[in-house]
């Protein structure tokens, strides 16, 4: 398997290699559309001069001709019959046709250069052939000659082309150490990603990377580190949680198989065996609310619990949760205060938001002294809707509240479960709420603590 190294290297020559394609591809065609017309033009000129010359010093033709062929030009020069002479570099292939050179002893010009065929890969200026020049008529001694000439490429642009072909195979040749040396370095932090991702899928979660870098490599490299510790707080939340549910699981089991043991094994009287028998009762609705929790935990978080919809009063639906938490309010003599403007409705499942309302106020029945107060209140905005429940309790501690969402969760460090609290409920209401795609935040101080729900007003 190719490594990603070797993969960025090649694509990076082919880069460059198709780059260098089309670049000529396309200066090949500006030449043949615009430079070719133009550089006829200008070679038919010089042509022209050079037959002014030699019509007007027929004695100096040959010496003429042969000065022009080291100034730069290769020159052909015929009368059409057996009397012809090359000056200066030959050229490669002499494909000049009869009839071309009959015509222009009759007076006309060619324009070889012009007519020159379009080639995608050869450049008509550097094909030394004889037609691929520009001819004149020159009547020069009484005698009438057909004079072809084309520039000496060679001659004229030697040391330019060993130059710029030198320029160009350095510019490749460094061009590819350079991209070497900087596909090392892209790749050397993807190799250490790498890495930490075989040590996390090892369970090791301390992980330490680079991330001085400010580009998408860097920001890369510090979601990773932030992923690598949500994965190391989520292993050990779910850890803890296999723990808390077998610490739940076993103390009830346990005083059930202890009180079922001294019901079956000894002589008590009548009451005491209705008080073990009522243990035993209070054990098993526990273990029973438990496993009513945990699945429906279960389920809202691998979302297989479909949301119904419907638009219903919130304020009937918080009195419906209020009136099944009335013996609990009346039995510690709460003042219970409602504030929600009848206009304001929620859309969303009545089964599901009512067991949030009917959390977070029993909760706070269950937690704050006798004679205190719980007041819920509601209002709407354009956006959302916003719903506080608030009592007057001692509070709860700082270092409590980032975690009163988890699982058996329980800001009483004795993990008391007289109150028949399973310490699912705020998780559950947590879950319910982003269901409903909205959020829950809690505050607390020594005069209250207050719960506030915001969900989206549709």
């Amino acid at each position: 398997m190719k490594s990603l190294y070797s993969r960025v290297f090649l694509i990076t020559l082919i880069v460059i290699v198709v780059s260098s394609t089309l670049g000529f591809l396309a200066s090949n065609m500006y030449y043949h559309v615009k430079l070719k017309p133009f550089n006829d033009e200008k070679l038919v000129g010089i042509a022209s001069q050079m037959k002014r010359f030699l019509e007007n010093e027929p004695a100096d033709v040959d010496a003429y001709l042969q000065n022009a062929a080291a100034l730069g030009y290769q020159i052909y020069l015929t009368d059409g019959d057996k009397d012809d002479g090359y000056y200066g570099r030959s050229f490669r292939k002499m494909d000049l046709s009869e009839s071309t050179i009959s015509g222009v002893l009759q007076g006309d010009i060619y324009h070889g250069v012009a007519q020159f065929p379009n080639k995608p890969f050869i450049s008509g200026f550097f094909d030394n052939r004889l037609s691929n020049t520009v001819g004149v008529p020159v009547a020069a001694g009484g005698r009438q000659f057909a004079l072809f000439m084309h520039p000496d490429v060679i001659l004229q642009f030697g040391e330019l082309r060993i130059f710029f072909a030198l320029v160009g195979i350095l510019t490749v040749a460094i061009s590819v150490v350079l991209f070497l040396i900087s596909t090392r370095y892209l790749v050397k932090p993807v190799t250490r990603l790498s890495e930490a991702t075989k040590r996390i899928a090892q369970g090791n979660y301390n992980i330490v990377l680079p991330t001085k870098r400010r580009d998408e490599i860097g920001r890369l490299a510090e979601h990773f580190m932030v992923m690598s510790r949500e994965l190391e707080r989520t292993d050990a939340a779910r850890q803890q949680f296999v723990s808390n549910v077998s610490h739940e699981i076993q103390s009830p089991l346990t005083s059930i198989q202890g009180f079922a043991k001294l019901l079956g094994g000894s002589r008590l009287s009548s009451e005491e065996s209705a008080h073990y028998a009522s243990i035993i009762e209070q054990e098993s609705r526990h273990l029973s609310m438990l496993s009513k929790q945990l699945l429906l935990l279960s389920s809202l978080e691998q979302g297989q619990v479909a949301v119904n919809r419907k638009t219903f009063s919130l304020r009937d639906q918080v009195r419906q949760a209020v009136q099944m938490l009335q013996w609990r309010i009346e039995e510690k003599e709460l003042l219970l205060k409602i504030s929600i403007p009848e206009s304001i409705t929620l859309t969303g499942d009545d089964v599901l938001l009512i067991q949030v309302w009917m959390n977070l106020i029993g909760n706070a029945a269950l937690h704050i002294p006798a004679g205190r107060t719980i007041t819920v209140h509601a209002e709407q905005t354009h956006a959302d809707i916003k719903v506080v429940i608030r009592d007057t309790g001692d509070g709860i501690a700082a270092e409590h509240l980032p975690f009163l969402f988890d699982r058996f969760y329980r800001a009483d460090r004795a993990h008391e479960r007289g109150s028949g609290s399973t310490g699912l409920g705020l998780a559950i209401v947590k879950r319910i709420v982003q269901l409903h795609e909205g959020h829950i935040e809690v505050t607390s101080s020594p005069e209250g603590t207050s719960f506030t729900v915001t969900l989206p007003a549709l």
